[in-house]
């Protein structure tokens, strides 16, 4: 949820930052309103509260008449009140329905959609194109997708041999890391309740790519982040520094709306894993944090001796709680073209004021903390590194930091 104060002080900052998502002014103004109705009804609702206090004093003080007539307005105030207490209770749904409706505000990612990105930094050279991902994993029997279609569906797969070995590589190459640079380890649960997928924003506009399971009400996570957010939901947490997690997780995603688009492979698909980066900290060290994120992000990708580029990624393609958001895309030599393996958010304090997470501040105040999520591993990064690594023969260098995991130095064709 955005900050109240912000939207009364400076509402063309919010209708500004909408404009630039790309998204409706409306939902400003309605929030707006909103929040009108409900200071008037609350300031209603403690008016008469505060009149049938008083009434009841004098009630006891009174004789004769008076107190007839003080006990039929105490009769009457009684209904008021229970009328102006339901009044109150609608208005802060119809409030609370409105803030979630309005994403986080925008702040200094470039205007326009998702072709309207700021390359900020290309690394390495960009190999020829050779193999795709998927013809090497069939020569080295790392990657079965048609067993999994026949298993569980379109978009599934199989990670067999050598593939399996180097996920797990891949993943303990960053959950290392990660460690190294003072993060807990974390394996979180798949399932969460909806307070906790509402929480980190994806029951809004990303809510079709979400499974849900009914009979349960549960949701499956698309990444970790969302377990980890509502990790300290309803705390106050000590943020003498930052309090960071890497979580490991499978990760599950509908993929609505993208039928026909890389259909072959593991680009796009419904299930896999993922060591995700996640931080609280004081809201004042966000920018600095989300920095230190991509660093983390792009020193994998070096491990990896991947060529790769940073976007800073424009407003309209934001998610709903980020205000700023960098993706590191590697180069896929068959495509001709970077995908993205990694992305970092900042989410400054969207997602703690709807998880209720906070800290004390230096008046013992409490305040919403901020929160930063980022990719560091996950399964996608095989698609870079099987094209970019292969060899004439179709075998695949493994990079340094991986053969002490794999115990290779070359993947030889099966």
């Amino acid at each position: 949820m955005i900050d109240l104060r912000l939207l009364r002080d400076n509402p063309d900052i919010v209708r500004a930052s909408q404009r630039l998502r790309g998204e409706s002014e409306t939902a400003v103004d309605t929030l707006l309103a909103a929040d009108e109705s409900r200071r008037k009804a609350v300031a209603h609702f403690e008016g008469l509260r505060a009149e049938q206090k008083t009434l009841g004093k004098q009630v006891a003080q009174a004789k004769g008449e008076e107190k007839t007539a003080l006990l039929a307005r105490t009769k009457g105030l009684s209904a008021e009140v229970k009328e102006a207490d339901a009044a109150v209770t609608a208005a802060e749904e119809a409030m609370r329905a409105a803030h979630l409706a309005v994403p986080n505000v925008v702040d200094a990612a470039p205007p326009g959609g998702e072709d309207d990105y700021l390359v900020l930094k290309e690394i390495g050279e960009l190999a020829a194109a050779g193999r795709d991902h998927l013809e090497l994993a069939e020569l080295h029997r790392a990657i079965d997708m048609e067993r999994g279609a026949k298993v569980s569906g379109s978009r599934f797969y199989f990670l067999t041999g050598v593939g399996a070995l180097m996920q797990l590589a891949l993943l303990q190459l960053g959950m290392a890391q990660a460690v190294q640079y003072g993060f807990t380890a974390m394996i979180t649960p798949s399932l969460v309740k909806p307070e906790s997928m509402e929480g980190t924003g994806y029951l809004g506009s990303h809510a079709s790519e979400v499974y849900h399971l009914p009979a349960d009400d549960l949701y499956l996570i698309g990444t970790s982040e969302v377990a980890l957010a509502a990790y300290h939901k309803d705390e106050i947490l000590d943020l003498a520094e930052p309090k960071r997690y890497a979580g490991w997780s499978s990760c599950y995603r509908r993929e609505a709306g993208s039928y026909g688009k890389d259909t072959r492979g593991i680009i796009r698909v419904h299930q896999f894993d993922k060591v995700e980066m996640f931080s609280f900290c004081h809201p004042d060290q966000a920018i600095e944090e989300h920095q230190r994120m991509l660093a983390w992000e792009e020193e994998l990708l070096g491990k990896l001796e991947l060529a790769y580029r940073v976007i800073d990624v424009a407003a309209g393609d934001l998610g709903s709680s980020a205000t700023r958001k960098f993706d590191c895309e590697a180069w896929v030599p068959s495509q001709q073209q970077y995908r993205e393996v990694t992305s970092t958010s900042n989410c400054t304090t969207f997602q703690a004021r709807r998880l209720n997470i906070r800290y004390r501040d230096a008046e013992a105040k409490t305040a919403p903390v901020a929160t930063l999520n980022g990719t560091l591993a996950t399964t996608r990064m095989l698609v870079p590194i099987l094209e970019q690594h292969q060899q004439p023969d179709g075998s695949i260098r493994v990079p340094k930091a991986l053969q002490p995991f794999l115990g290779k130095e070359v993947l030889e064709v099966a």
